[in-house]
């Protein structure tokens, strides 16, 4: 299928960029109580809103290419549907297709991991989000592999769960350690298997950092499960409880790291000869702790002697860099981006975000590729994060990338750009509701900012987002009442991400487009390539999800 765009008779695109903005976690709520977004001070937001063409895109679920419609959204497959207008199978539905099918286990990845445990009599470890919020795992995938070691005769296995509370309830470990345990035991039941928990953690405390920000997450991971540095407990569940009487109202997310014992000796350190398999689907927070098994000149931390494992990845987290070196289910194989097509059309694009979504941005907005389509014509900026819990600085670094951006649209150099605002995500998943608050009007604050200069450079700004968060930060029952914290008489904290719909808000102050809303309904996040390729002067091309908008109307 051709790259070449062709272009819109008698529409030139405007004089100056197109600029995508995406507001990370902005959606629109669905409950006017823990709404944050709505109850948020934005009146750059509802003037755009009350003024400008604006409609409201699906960010969850099968438009992502999710498994179902109850399956939240996130920021790597939406910015994979962004970046590539269309949809793609996505990590969950991919491996749950392989597990249920067994394909997993014909694998030459699998049969090696399992091959090696049993001739040397060694361990197969298991280490990932212990999670059935279908983000970055899903503890049936866990299962089903333990559950299929066995039957291969695989006699020893360690468990090495990070505790969610983010993409689940944010104080629901227990509902998950307490099911698993029996779900071992009955493993264990006729004596022919030891398979078991052997230590944990929050994962924003251990292990699940993403795009270096903090590497000192990783290495607490590494000395909990490699090497069982730690205070010992007798179990997940003893720890677990132990940890919140330690500190009383923390979240699942941030517990620290335990390590369970028996005798007196860890449980399950990482030794040589054996098999360790991350089980997290999603790239961005398993490509650091896959790097410090796998490569040989490691510079980030000191790991003291590393074992000699064989080492593989639910799915390979970064294709272009070969991490991981084996996989068990192959990743979507993403084509034909926007940013692919206007790099072979000679635009120059620049990429924009601070580092807790620069990777979105640029990796996963490309179709899951690190590389540029085009050194020349591409230009990426990273802002670096502050490394303060999110709660305590809502505003991240939004005037930052607004103060690069602004540089960047008067340039006249950009005929696209697109910027991820990450505040209404990463706030939102802390649960403090005040942070959350500023956090969006933070992002509003830079939109008033964005819009004189887009106005003056002549160019079209595409607001929307990836998915909800910030929209929905209380948890409610089934008749939509809100959950009461009975210790504190507050409505309880909803840290994940929300299953609403996301706006789509098109500012041409010049109406260089002319540009009228389709009738299309039920258009998803991934229409945004086709519009912004549209604003920019070309067709949608052949494959591409319906764009927004009809150019000259």
């Amino acid at each position: 299928m051709s790259l070449k765009l062709e272009k819109i008779p008698n529409y030139p695109g405007p004089k100056g960029p197109v600029v995508l903005v995406i507001m990370d976690g902005v959606g629109i709520g669905k409950y006017e109580e823990g709404d944050y977004v709505r109850s948020a001070n934005k009146p750059n937001l509802d003037h755009l809103l009350a003024t400008c063409p604006h409609t409201v895109l699906k960010a969850h679920g099968t438009a992502v290419g999710m498994p179902s419609d109850e399956d939240m959204g996130n920021s790597e497959i939406g910015h994979n549907a962004i970046g590539c207008g269309r949809v793609y199978d996505q990590g969950a539905s991919l491996v749950a297709k392989a597990v249920a099918s067994g394909a997993l286990y014909q694998g030459a990845t699998w049969k090696k991991m399992v091959a090696n445990v049993i001739d040397h009599s060694s361990t197969l470890h298991f280490i990932g989000l212990f999670s059935d919020g279908n983000v970055h795992s899903h503890i049936d995938h866990l299962k089903g592999m333990l559950a299929q070691a066995k039957k291969e005769g695989v006699a020893r296995a360690r468990i090495h769960p990070l505790l969610d509370g983010r993409d689940v309830p944010p104080t629901s470990a227990l509902d998950y350690v307490l099911p698993f345990e029996q779900f071992l035991a009955d493993l264990n039941a006729d004596g022919t298997v030891d398979y078991a928990i052997a230590s944990g953690g929050g994962r924003m405390k251990v292990t699940m950092d993403r795009y270096e920000a903090d590497w000192r997450m990783v290495e607490l991971g590494w000395k909990t499960h490699v090497r069982g540095e730690g205070q010992l407990y007798p179990s997940a569940q003893a720890a677990i409880e132990a940890l919140r009487a330690a500190t009383p109202g923390v979240l699942d997310q941030d517990l620290p790291s335990f390590v369970i014992g028996r005798d007196g000796k860890p449980l399950g350190p990482i030794v040589d000869h054996d098999s360790v398999i991350l089980f997290n689907f999603r790239g961005d927070r398993a490509i650091e702790l896959t790097r410090a098994f796998e490569d040989a000149d490691f510079k980030p931390f000191d790991r003291g002697p590393r074992p000699d494992v064989l080492f593989a990845g639910m799915m390979q987290y970064d294709g272009d860099a070969n991490i991981p070196k084996h996989f068990l289910v192959e990743p979507p194989r993403i084509t034909r981006t926007i940013g692919e097509y206007l790099a072979d059309a000679g635009q120059r694009q620049l990429a924009i975000s601070e580092t807790q979504k620069f990777g979105h941005v640029t990796y996963f907005f490309n179709g899951n590729r690190a590389e540029k389509f085009n050194d020349d014509l591409e230009d990426y900026v990273e802002i670096p994060s502050d490394r303060v819990p999110f709660e305590e600085r809502p505003w991240m670094k939004s005037a930052e990338i607004t103060d690069a951006l602004l540089v960047a649209i008067a340039s006249g150099k950009y005929k696209f750009i697109r910027v991820n605002y990450p505040n209404g995500d990463m706030v939102g998943h802390t649960g403090i509701f005040p942070a959350v608050k500023i956090a969006v009007e933070a992002v509003d604050l830079a939109l008033g900012r964005l819009m004189p200069a887009i106005q003056k450079a002549g160019g079209i700004l595409v607001i929307s987002a990836d998915h909800g968060n910030s929209d929905d930060m209380y948890e409610h029952d089934k008749t939509g009442a809100v959950k009461i914290h009975k210790a504190t008489g507050l409505p309880k904290a909803k840290t994940a991400h929300s299953l609403n719909p996301v706006p789509a808000i098109i500012y041409d102050p010049a109406n260089a487009a002319k540009a009228k809303l389709t009738d299309k309904q039920g258009l998803g996040i991934s229409s945004l390539a086709a519009t912004c390729l549209n604003l920019l002067g070309y067709k949608s091309p052949e494959g591409y999800d319906s764009s927004l908008v009809e150019i000259g109307g």
